[in-house]
């Protein structure tokens, strides 16, 4: 008997049927929360690389160049930019079948990509080859999700014109000299942030996972200071003493500060109810984790300088160390403002913070010295900060306001 075989139809049938997005995304926990997954922890094991060559890039230059700095921060935005469009896909639509999985492999090699590029930019194309293959898997992402709902489809219009617009002047950059590849870039990525804003009335409309996003962005600020500890341990030297050990300890006190501070407001559990689109809490991250990275590299060439026997530093690191924590303590200075109107107190502690601060990094000659004190500030800023926090989660506990979708 002759075996029927289907014919052309049925054939790109049973292929779009397994292309197509099959449902909206992945089921929550018992109490119907999002929460990341074995893939989501995966792909970010790429961008712990690709961070640490952001901040190698500075070198171990304790008078570094305005130019190097900002060219480490723009790569920095990339980066960031690159895994946060992943993050916004994945706490709406991911359906974690077979093919996801799949396209996400090769966004992995995407970010590998950029990862070895970023010693070139702006002479090699890896970077910008790299950075096409994320956001186009991203782009196809949105395709895949697209027919799954009425709502997915008002959704990933916004994302794919802006997306795509941004795309393709990221691609333009490649036959351009490479002097001006940078200027194609910063374009492509300004309308990659304006894309959210722009659309921000269909976005609004359906919310991100109140609980998904924060806890991935979270995610990412840890790993962030993480990098931030990984360049003080760089930093020793490989026989250190017991002075240069205390010395980092007390370096490690200021990353160790900003995370109790974080970890304390994400604790609260209040900002959730704010998020609806999420853009703006993701849009303050941004400079937030650029400060920090920076904030590990000058606390690292720091100890160095100390580590040297220099009774003095460079005007140029003072100025990397005291901007990298002014414009984080300004960061979550916006982050609290998400969540409530900022009281006369926690104007009080914010002055605090920055005059503090200030003071240590411009006016203490001795680096060494400069690090004690340093230490003792970020130190009693957490704690102010802290008390101001729990106050704020036991006043939204006591109104019976419970965190979820806006």
């Amino acid at each position: 008997m002759r075996t029927v075989r289907p014919d052309d139809g049925s054939r790109w049938r049973w292929l779009t049927d397994r292309l197509v997005q099959s449902r909206p995304a992945v089921l929550g926990d018992e109490a119907g929360h999002r929460h990341a997954s074995w893939l989501e922890l995966f792909f970010d094991v790429v961008f712990v690389f690709a961070l640490a060559a952001v901040a190698g890039r500075l070198g171990h230059d304790p008078t570094p160049r305005l130019t190097s700095v900002l060219a480490a921060a723009g790569i920095f935005v990339v980066v960031e930019w690159a895994w946060v469009g992943h993050v916004y896909y994945d706490t709406r639509y991911d359906p974690d079948d077979g093919v996801h999985r799949l396209m996400m492999l090769g966004a992995l090699l995407g970010a590998g990509a950029i990862t070895l590029g970023v010693d070139e930019v702006p002479k090699g194309l890896l970077f910008p080859v790299g950075y096409l293959i994320v956001r186009g898997v991203l782009l196809l992402l949105y395709l895949r999700a697209r027919p799954t709902s009425e709502g997915a489809r008002m959704v990933t219009t916004v994302y794919l014109i802006g997306f795509g617009a941004g795309w393709l002047i990221w691609l333009v950059s490649l036959f351009v000299p490479p002097h001006l590849r940078p200027w194609f870039w910063v374009v492509g990525i300004c309308v990659d942030l304006a894309t959210p804003w722009v659309g921000y009335r269909r976005l609004n409309r359906f919310p991100v996972d109140a609980r998904h996003l924060p806890e991935r962005i979270g995610q990412f600020t840890i790993i962030v200071l993480g990098s931030s500890v990984a360049d003080l341990l760089a930093a020793m030297p490989r026989y250190p003493g017991t002075i240069m050990v205390l010395h980092a300890a007390l370096a490690f006190v200021v990353p160790a500060s900003i995370w109790w501070i974080y970890t304390a407001f994400v604790g609260t559990g209040v900002g959730v109810n704010r998020l609806k689109a999420g853009h703006a809490y993701s849009y303050i991250h941004t400079p937030l984790l650029g400060a920090l990275l920076l904030l590990g590299w000058a606390l690292g060439q720091t100890v160095r300088v100390i580590d040297s026997g220099a009774t003095r530093m460079s005007i140029e690191l003072r100025l990397v160390l005291a901007g990298s924590l002014f414009v984080w303590m300004g960061c979550e200075l916006a982050l609290r403002a998400l969540v409530a109107s900022i009281s006369g107190e926690r104007w009080a502690v914010a002055a605090y913070g920055v005059t503090s601060v200030g003071l240590v990094v411009f006016l203490v000659p001795s680096p060494a010295l400069l690090l004690a004190l340093l230490a003792a500030a970020m130190l009693g800023y957490a704690v102010l900060r802290t008390r101001e926090l729990n106050r704020l989660s036991r006043e939204h506990a006591h109104t019976g306001a419970s965190p979820g979708r806006s």
